[in-house]
């Protein structure tokens, strides 16, 4: 029997009717094909795992009995993919057969290409921030950290109209080749939430692959649908963050982090209290 091309994986978490509705967008069509599709239930209690199987009994579903974060998520669907190509999609993406199957099309037209995106837009057709972006390197976090006290725009183009090399593209929906994730290996499972794609990027154009954001492809990320309240996002976020600099830039840039994460928050209090919001 052979291989199939890609494989799709997508990663649910108490998200049941977001989940099914991600795969009438395109797994018929999939499956018609000849891709794989697979589906992690990260510990979810909404009886996600069960309604997929019924609607979707060609789908494969992979169960968690917790909910182990988005990387070690991923890497129970990464272990069972057979295509020479994967697509990581959160559930909370809408996305069609023709879009998905343009990824690693693009994948064969551009062999130096390890990872790439398509543009991920907001319920109401506008370019969603953060789609893609530069490492999170110290002048970096400085200039978006000044940028948003002082209430500037963004950092970034998210508009942008052609494809673009850059330094990491969004695991929210993101085209991988196999060589290269068989060079640089999994998800690292040290990252619960936050920066595991960024660290995926990362290793992958240290190993020498390009890391493509292909707008001119583009999916509906209706976002946050399975996130943990504010609160216990940002402990995710500062502990990812802290981590990604341990892994990648040595002690002294993560205490300069870590720094900078304390004064930042206490000018955001100040803030708040002042009734500068």
């Amino acid at each position: 029997m052979s291989l199939p091309p890609v494989s799709i994986i997508v990663l649910s978490y108490n998200t049941r009717e977001l989940t099914l509705t991600c795969l009438e967008q395109f797994t018929p069509e999939a499956l018609s094909a000849g891709w794989q599709v697979i589906v992690v239930d990260n510990g979810s209690q909404d009886d996600t795992a069960s309604a997929v199987s019924r609607m979707f009994p060609q789908v494969e579903v992979v169960r968690s009995q917790e909910n182990r974060g988005f990387a070690a998520g991923n890497n129970l669907g990464l272990r069972r993919a057979e295509g020479k190509a994967v697509i990581l999609m959160n559930s909370d993406v809408l996305a069609s057969f023709a879009v998905l199957a343009a990824l690693p099309r693009f994948l064969d037209q551009h062999p130096q290409v390890g990872a790439l995106s398509p543009q991920l837009r907001t319920r109401n057709g506008a370019p969603q921030a953060f789609s893609y972006g530069c490492d999170p390197k110290p002048g970096y976090l400085l200039r978006r950290g000044l940028h948003r006290l002082l209430g500037r725009g963004a950092l970034h183009d998210w508009a942008v109209t052609s494809p673009i090399e850059v330094d990491w593209v969004s695991g929210a929906c993101m085209g991988v080749r196999r060589a290269a994730i068989e060079q640089v290996g999994l998800l690292d499972e040290q990252f619960f939430l936050y920066f595991e794609d960024n660290d995926w990027c990362l290793r992958m154009r240290k190993a020498g692959w390009k890391v493509m954001y292909v707008p001119t492809l583009a999916v509906v990320h209706l976002g946050g649908q399975s996130e943990p309240e504010r609160r216990i996002a940002s402990r995710h976020y500062r502990d990812s963050l802290r981590y990604f600099y341990q892994k990648h830039y040595g002690p002294l840039a993560t205490w300069f982090v870590s720094a900078a994460l304390w004064g930042y928050n206490i000018l955001l209090r100040l803030r708040a209290s002042a009734g500068i919001l």
